[in-house]
């Protein structure tokens, strides 16, 4: 993943639809020939039915390992993360907070500054000052905390419901899966599907986001894991694999509302998203088991990226699963069932 609300570079069921027909993921005869020298090409025109349809989908994170949400409201939530307690700013908190004040004053760490979705701040540590990184643990996976500039650091633990299926996939396969990380930022998915024996791919386009995933990998102690860490344009790749023919069982597609490359290529979700998700279709095996998009602070309904994937998967059959990521409050000790936060809109396809 890469940090969603900060520029950067590009580095419980619904309602089951109607069965339809299970077709090949991979229709090799629409595969392009070859792709233009600039660093795009058109929409392929998609023939067959969309696919049926589970909506909406709210796919729900009490928390895991070492992180769970303590308390949010008046714009603000209140986070475990390990030994630290930090309060960070969200936007979506529109109620008052069900803890004391005094429970909210003992934070070890609050992002101050500004708090506009795109805006840089810095950390105030009330108690006593603290090292730039940590270390945590989700899933079984090691990986380093860190206090960024952009509020966040290093996880977004809303997606540890995407992470719990992805690993169950690949345990469950009677083969090898093939995984696509794309805009990995710190690799805590990339680890965590190769932990559980998957061949990863993960592709950032940010230097020091490839270099914070490596630290993450020797702190999982997973450095001989088939992991191809890619410093990238996330287009650029994809298209590049698509021209090879590259195929993935599963693909991760967690991109920014914009960004910018390493040589200067800018990111628009809205304008580049459909091309985005028409590649990641070609790039999926005839055997392939998901393609996950999860998008955050954009100003539209899920369906938006919900009817682009099912105009997407036209004729592959599967399911497409849509909706909303959320994190339900825990209390201090991590046991309680409070309110449910939302936090990023997600859809989903998988095959019948």
């Amino acid at each position: 993943m890469s940090p969603k609300s900060a520029p950067r570079a590009y580095s419980q069921g619904g309602r089951p639809g109607p069965k339809s027909e299970s077709k090949p993921v991979a229709d090799k005869a629409q595969r392009p020939a070859a792709v233009p020298a600039a660093e795009t090409r058109p929409l392929l025109t998609r023939a067959g039915d969309r696919p049926p349809e589970r909506v909406p989908v709210i796919l729900e994170s009490a928390g895991a390992g070492d992180f769970h949400l303590i308390d949010s409201g008046n714009a603000l939530k209140l986070e475990q993360y390990g030994p630290y307690r930090i309060v960070r700013p969200e936007a979506q908190a529109l109620w008052r907070p069900a803890l004391p004040a005094h429970v909210w004053e003992n934070a070890d760490a609050v992002f101050t500054g500004d708090t506009d979705e795109d805006g840089m701040g810095r950390w105030r540590f009330p108690k006593q000052a603290l090292g730039e990184t940590w270390p945590l643990s989700l899933l079984d996976v090691d990986f380093l905390g860190r206090f960024t500039a952009f509020r966040h650091v290093g996880v977004f633990p809303e997606q540890i419901v995407h992470w719990e299926w992805m690993k169950k996939q690949v345990e469950d396969a009677k083969r090898p899966l093939k995984v696509l990380n794309l805009f990995g930022y710190t690799g805590v998915a990339s680890l965590v599907a190769a932990a559980a024996g998957a061949e990863v791919t993960h592709v950032d386009a940010s230097k020091k986001a490839i270099g914070w995933a490596r630290e993450n990998q020797s702190l999982a102690r997973l450095d001989k894991a088939p992991i191809r860490w890619i410093c990238e344009d996330a287009m650029k790749f994809i298209l590049r694999e698509e021209r090879r023919g590259n195929t993935y069982d599963i693909i991760l597609t967690d991109p920014p509302k914009f960004g910018r490359g390493p040589n200067g290529e800018v990111w628009h979700l809205f304008d580049h998203l459909p091309l985005m998700l028409d590649i990641c279709r070609q790039l999926l095996s005839e055997k392939a088991v998901g393609l996950v998009l999860t998008a955050y602070s954009i100003r539209a309904s899920f369906y938006s990226i919900h009817e682009l994937m099912r105009e997407t998967m036209r004729g592959a059959g599967g399911v497409v699963e849509s909706g909303e990521l959320v994190i339900r409050e825990a209390g201090l000790e991590g046991k309680d069932h409070g309110r449910a936060l939302s936090t990023s809109l997600f859809s989903r396809w998988v095959p019948a």
